[in-house]
């Protein structure tokens, strides 16, 4: 491969944290995010206007015209995402930028660090906040065994059954469980939690992460049957252990 040749000085990936909602980037990234954002040109993004959003307020003086942007979303044809990856043959660096959160977790941003890792480009993660991470240090729930689930069927029958199958899977192994909703979705997400699940099992509901609105909790699924929350539209991470 022409990347193996002797003496060829490969770019490097990045993968590059954004925040988890609209506040201030360095008030929850690192400087070193800054840094590395004010020496890269190329970048891989899921959303090409939220990523030039985000890089400039991290940057202001960065170039915008500049700037070359790939998109990688659901709609990527999986044949062109090695072909992203050409800058770094020619030496320069490219960003990996998720919408909200950590590149490849949850996030598309994968399959580009697939690519890299086939073509023996180095990969290089920074520190940034991780919703599902943060859920689960802020849960009291077991983090030494832990499993996330991404999104649940949206089938009504599925999903119930899905529940009860992470439900037994906690109790059997003592396993906590995370997984996620759309956000428009979460209320009846939480009415089919208290109506699915048995009530001693406990659940967190981690909202707004990172945010001034942010909403953290760990209750029996009892006690949250009798609460009304107001989470429509709010980014939301639930964990589960029986």
């Amino acid at each position: 491969m022409e990347e193996n040749k002797p003496g060829l000085v490969l770019g490097k990936v990045y993968l590059i944290p954004t925040t988890l909602g609209d506040n201030a980037p360095l008030e929850v990234l690192p400087i070193s995010i800054k840094r590395t954002i004010e020496n890269i040109d190329y970048y891989v993004v899921e959303n090409e206007k939220t990523a030039r959003r985000f890089i400039k307020k991290v940057s202001p003086g960065k170039v915008q015209p500049e700037l070359h942007i790939e998109t990688l979303n659901k709609y990527t044809d999986p044949e062109v995402i090695p072909s992203y990856l050409d800058p770094c043959i020619s030496g320069h660096n490219i960003g990996v930028l998720s919408e909200a959160g950590c590149p490849g977790i949850a996030d598309p941003g994968a399959a580009v660090v697939k690519a890299a890792h086939e073509r023996r480009i180095q990969v290089v993660p920074l520190v940034g906040p991780s919703s599902i991470l943060m859920a689960m240090m802020s849960s009291g729930m077991n983090g030494q065994n832990f499993a996330f689930n991404g999104y649940l069927p949206i089938d009504k029958a599925e999903r119930k059954s899905k529940l009860k199958q992470l439900e037994k899977l906690s109790k059997e192994k003592g396993q906590s469980q995370i997984f996620m909703e759309t956000p428009y979705r979460n209320e009846k997400l939480i009415d089919e939690l208290t109506r699915v699940l048995q009530k001693g099992t406990q659940l967190c509901i981690a909202c707004d992460i990172t945010l001034p609105t942010e909403f953290i909790q760990t209750k029996s699924v009892h006690e949250w049957s009798e609460i009304t929350l107001d989470l429509n539209k709010r980014p939301a991470i639930f964990v589960l252990q029986a």
